[in-house]
């Protein structure tokens, strides 16, 4: 049996969650690291008012992310297995030691901003719940055109699923999808359509930036949630990296695939608890929990448990 890492993708993110990072000299380290990297104070960019821009979301997610992971090596709580969803996938290849953390900080920041700059408002994307892809995608099509553009983005289980795009074709689909029986139709907090061809460009310029960056072999597992397949190469993942931007993101099949591979426990980095409500009915016989509202004691517990 083996433990799986999870991190959670823009979406997650939460007014104070690099605050209410455990503190410990980990934590403390990471912030710090960020900090000088930016030549800035990441810890003030996680306020309600600065949460309203993709770079101070990425950039928390990530740091977060790397954060709590650490203070988790520090007591032997270890993964085999990391996966991340979208910007998630960036601190997963960190705790794999394919990427160092301040390339990261930097890479992360540039996407953010090539993300932003390319889209800055009028788009984003919409979570629908209730209808499987096949019953969704027709309703995609029915809307989608040069003036209004709309995909669909994240397969995160089979009648949970996520379109990307201009604000009025998503409103427009979301009307369809519920008039044809979906569930839920809900706006995330995403401004920007991410996993489209609609950035295809600045994944382009993203994976420039990565050219000459110092990679390492992966020493866990690093399952890409673009592909739901592990990745074993420190070049074949930082272009995935660079890439997930544009490409869907295969959520539920990517928790399939850590789970055939031998993880029974599934334990969701900060911030929030989505990855675990996705990953939880997937785990047959395992267990998915997070770092958010569980003790720390009680999250090492359990990955040394599972680990022993």
């Amino acid at each position: 049996m083996s433990v799986l890492f999870t991190f959670p993708g823009q979406g997650a993110q939460k007014s104070g969650m690099l605050h209410t990072l455990p503190p410990h000299p980990e934590t403390t380290r990471t912030l710090e690291e960020a900090s000088t990297t930016l030549g800035y104070d990441v810890g003030a960019l996680d306020t309600d008012s600065a949460l309203r821009s993709t770079v101070a979301v990425q950039l928390c997610l990530l740091v977060a992310g790397v954060a709590m992971a650490r203070v988790l090596a520090t007591h032997g709580a270890r993964p085999s297995m990391v996966a991340g969803l979208s910007i998630g996938a960036w601190p997963a290849a960190v705790v794999a030691n394919v990427l160092d953390f301040g390339d990261a900080v930097r890479l992360v920041e540039k996407r953010a901003r090539l993300m932003e700059d390319a889209y800055p408002s009028a788009y984003g994307m919409t979570a629908i719940s209730g209808l499987t892809a096949r019953q969704l995608e027709p309703l995609i099509a029915s809307v989608h055109g040069p003036a209004s553009p709309v995909y669909l983005a994240n397969l995160n289980a089979e009648r949970q699923l996520v379109v990307s795009g201009a604000d009025a074709a998503m409103a427009e689909v979301a009307a369809l999808a519920l008039k044809n029986g979906a569930l839920r139709a809900e706006r995330l907090a995403v401004p920007v359509p991410s996993h489209c061809e609609l950035l295809a460009t600045q994944a382009r310029q993203l994976a420039a930036a990565t050219e000459g960056i110092t990679l390492g072999r992966p020493s866990i597992t690093y399952i890409s949630s673009s592909t739901a397949r592990a990745l074993f190469g420190g070049r074949a993942i930082i272009d995935d990296l660079a890439a997930n931007m544009a490409r869907p993101v295969l959520w539920a099949d990517t928790a399939r695939h850590a789970w055939e591979r031998g993880a029974r426990l599934a334990v969701e980095m900060p911030s929030g608890s989505v990855l675990s409500r996705l990953v939880d009915p997937i785990f047959e016989g395992g267990r998915a929990m997070c770092c958010d509202g569980n003790r720390l004691d009680s999250v090492i517990s359990a990955v040394q448990l599972e680990n022993s």
